[in-house]
């Protein structure tokens, strides 16, 4: 961000504002911007999925709060914003109350190490692809948490399957990932986007020398989020709702919030990973095409950046709503057997398969080249 950075501390120089004002507000404007974004987005994403999930099951979805329904998620957030929060009498009252605010936290962290464009990162070390798979896996221990101080059998139940089920797709998710360490040579989300930039656009994604990976990894998000067909942790026909039975008002509000965030930042990351995050697929921007080598071209760059970002993400969304309309929910044998028995040996093969597809190509991802 040292480019944005040096432009925003040249504005407030001309008003005459000291610079170590710049450097107190420089990140803490854009992480506002982006949890404003955010929670945005999880209004959106809410309303998308029951309109999506209304056409593609044949029903009208929400239709009456609003032009078309729109209004609906936000009455939605109104509604748990002014319903009481009830407290079980025999639950543990301190862990009960904090596991929806642990729940939250890795989500609002994992958006600080996203590269939204080649200026645009909070968080830009080394080993982010590490950093991204811990904290994805953190709420875990809050979903286990949440069920354990609820003092409720089928919401234990449900926090017991939630890691099972997140402790067996962990397992070739990292496989995966190494794969793609493989191929970018890099442990860093930005080095990843760019090892995928080179002149042919898309034919230099990952998706191509990894095709394998990127559908064990797609699988494994979905376990990892909980939804369909491995929705198990909150089956509502056997565990009522699961782990958050006994949660109502902003707590529920929480697990709501931050499991729909994690399924945007969960798209983005796969995006990242195999589909050139932020890069066009054409091997070139259209902001240089139509206004040139200019100033204007220049900052407008990184909103095109975040449009196919965004863009890309949205596409891993639709085939997710559409998985949860289309599939039925696995038992809970099949899951583990579906991970330890099919995909963990997929995904070691996989590895392997880069391994010598990198040895081989000498680290050239497209097959053009």
């Amino acid at each position: 961000m040292n480019y944005l950075y040096h432009l925003y501390i040249e504005f407030l120089s001309k008003y005459g504002i000291s610079e170590l004002f710049g450097n107190i507000t420089f990140y803490i404007i854009p992480f506002c911007i982006v949890a404003i974004a955010l929670l945005i987005v999880v209004l959106v994403l809410v309303l998308a999925e029951r309109k999506l999930l209304g056409w593609l099951t044949q029903r009208k979805g929400p239709n009456r709060v609003g032009f078309w329904g729109l209004l609906q998620t936000i009455a939605d957030a109104f509604k748990l914003l002014i319903k009481e929060n009830i407290t079980p009498v025999k639950a543990d009252k301190f862990l009960y109350n904090l596991a929806p605010i642990l729940v939250f936290i890795p989500v609002m962290t994992i958006v600080g190490i996203i590269p939204y464009s080649s200026e645009f990162t909070f968080v830009d070390t080394s080993t982010n692809v590490i950093l991204y798979l811990i904290l994805a896996a953190f709420p875990v221990l809050s979903i286990f948490m949440a069920g354990w101080a609820s003092n409720n059998k089928y919401s234990l139940i449900g926090s017991a399957r939630a890691i099972a089920q997140i402790l067996s797709y962990e397992v070739p998710m990292a496989f995966v990932v190494l794969s793609v360490i493989v191929l970018a040579g890099s442990m860093n989300l930005k080095e990843i986007i760019l090892s995928q930039s080179l002149t042919h656009g898309a034919l230099d994604w990952f998706c191509i020398p990894c095709i394998l990976g990127f559908v064990i990894m797609f699988i494994c998000t979905l376990a990892e989020l909980n939804r369909c067909p491995f929705d198990l942790p909150e089956a509502e026909s056997e565990l009522i709702c699961g782990y958050n039975t006994e949660y109502s008002g902003m707590r529920f509000a929480l697990f709501y919030l931050s499991e729909y965030a994690l399924l945007f930042v969960s798209s983005i990351f796969l995006s990242i990973m195999f589909l050139g995050g932020y890069l066009s697929p054409f091997g070139f921007y259209i902001s240089h095409l139509i206004f040139g080598d200019t100033l204007f071209a220049n900052i407008l760059i990184y909103f095109e950046q975040v449009f196919w970002l965004i863009s890309k993400a949205s596409i891993i969304i639709f085939l997710i709503i559409w998985i949860r309309a289309t599939l039925p929910r696995l038992a809970s044998f099949d899951l583990l057997k579906f991970s330890w028995a099919y995909l963990l040996p997929i995904s070691i093969f996989n590895l392997l398969l880069v391994v010598i597809f990198k040895f081989t190509t000498g680290g050239t991802t497209c097959f053009l080249s």
